[in-house]
């Protein structure tokens, strides 16, 4: 089944025999500053949902949301007007063109760090202060801030193209339980099936014997491990009952052909169904954007890849009222140099990128921010990551100034204290 989270050196026994109960009353809500209880009743009311689609290596702004037509870095692509007058972006990204209405552009990004390495990790936990302790990748925190949903799937899934598993370094000092379960390639867990000799009735005798045998374990035991293992265990039974969700021939051939059949396409798909299953965060992966060679090429096929099913997904969405609940992100740890380089291509650029968000609590149609005549620095107020975390907590419903971690009695901001949320983003 899934990957137990304990260490060797907590236990003697096969990993495989232990399964524990379900977690989700272990999934408390982080203590905030105010009253903990109207919070997270106030949080279980919205049933908000996120959806992360990274882009991993870092897409040109340039080739996407912010194209410089006919300048000295413009590159060979055009600029094309959307659905939103005054609003254009890169001409291939026509079908996302025509669902500009829903959404929005931060073209003002400054976040300084060019490195992958430490970008990844930055922008994903939002670069807080370095209080020596590894801050949660923004789908852990989210996970955590929300709470248990009524869906019983697990609350964090991570959609990729290489392998998969139970990824608890995610989580940083919330404990191993709000890691991510990753789908390689978009395919259940290996061993979902239950044995064609084990009848329902036995199955739930076992989950007794080990639900008990798990309890006797965790006595004397640190509580971030033994909690988080039972939960690998329970989410994994659940997918047993829920496997339908990652099967492919269910999906209509129409909307096959409309997402795409790369993989990005049938992973953003799949994101689909598991937003519609109730997954309260879902990250999907697509990797090679780091084009320091042949760059326009390269993104001629990879930002065109992204356009389709980044589209439809948007407009299905917005179709089935889905967009008022799902917070959606589609981004990279960096953007792309304006200047080309000699092997026609564009390194890494952190001074002067873009993101495109839509959805929950997000005001729609527009775009913030902007840059030089060359692309090359901001021209507006920057925003370093820092605000986007502000801003995302915010569109969640999340007060990100009042609320704080409890980390072992140790209270710690959710987002950078000397960053804000950007308003003019907010509905």
């Amino acid at each position: 089944m899934l990957q137990s989270t304990c260490q060797s050196d907590q236990h003697q026994f096969s990993r495989r025999r232990w399964l524990g109960t379900a977690a989700a009353g272990a999934a408390a809500v982080a203590l905030p500053v105010f009253d903990p209880a109207v919070h997270a009743a106030a949080l279980q009311r919205s049933a908000k949902q996120v959806l992360f689609i990274w882009l991993d290596g870092g897409i040109s702004q340039l080739e996407s949301w912010d194209p410089k037509p006919n300048t000295e870095f413009g590159g060979p692509f055009r600029a094309i007007s959307t659905s939103v007058p005054g609003i254009h972006v890169s001409e291939l990204l026509p079908q996302t063109a025509q669902q500009m209405q829903h959404l929005a552009i931060v073209r003002s990004l400054c976040t300084q760090d060019n490195a992958h390495s430490s970008g990844v990790d930055r922008i994903q936990r939002g670069d807080p202060k370095d209080r020596g302790v590894v801050y949660p990748y923004f789908g852990s925190a989210v996970t955590k801030l929300l709470g248990p949903n009524a869906s019983g799937l697990p609350p964090y899934v991570w959609i990729k193209p290489l392998s998969g598993g139970f990824m608890h370094k995610d989580a940083g000092f919330l404990g191993p339980q709000y890691g991510s379960l990753a789908f390689g390639d978009g395919k259940p867990p290996q061993n979902l099936l239950q044995h064609a000799n084990v009848s329902d009735q036995s199955l739930q005798e076992r989950m007794e014997i080990r639900a008990f045998a798990d309890r006797q374990y965790a006595r004397g035991r640190p509580a971030a491990s033994t909690e988080a293992n039972g939960f690998v265990y329970s989410m994994g039974l659940e997918l047993m009952q829920r496997r339908q969700l990652f099967d492919e021939s269910t999906f209509a051939p129409a909307d096959v052909q409309r997402y795409g059949t790369h993989d990005l396409g049938r992973h953003m798909l799949l994101a689909k169904r598991m937003l519609e299953a109730g997954v309260q965060f879902v990250k999907v992966n697509s990797y090679g954007w780091d084009t320091h060679g042949d760059n326009f090429n390269g993104s001629w096929s990879l930002v065109r890849r992204f356009d389709q099913p980044f589209a439809a997904l948007i407009s299905d969405l917005a179709a089935s009222g889905l967009l008022d609940q799902v917070l959606v992100i589609a981004m990279s740890e960096f953007g792309r140099t304006p200047r080309v380089n000699g092997h026609l291509g564009r390194d890494h650029w952190p001074e002067a990128w873009s993101l495109c968000m839509a959805g929950a609590g997000v005001r729609r149609g527009i775009a913030v921010g902007s840059t030089s005549d060359k692309g090359t620095w901001v021209t507006s107020q920057p925003y370093d990551i820092g605000h986007m975390f502000h801003t995302w907590f915010s569109a969640l419903g999340i007060n990100s100034r009042e609320t704080a971690w409890d980390n072992q009695g140790q209270p710690l901001p959710i987002a950078h204290e000397d960053c804000h949320p950007v308003t003019e983003l907010l509905s």
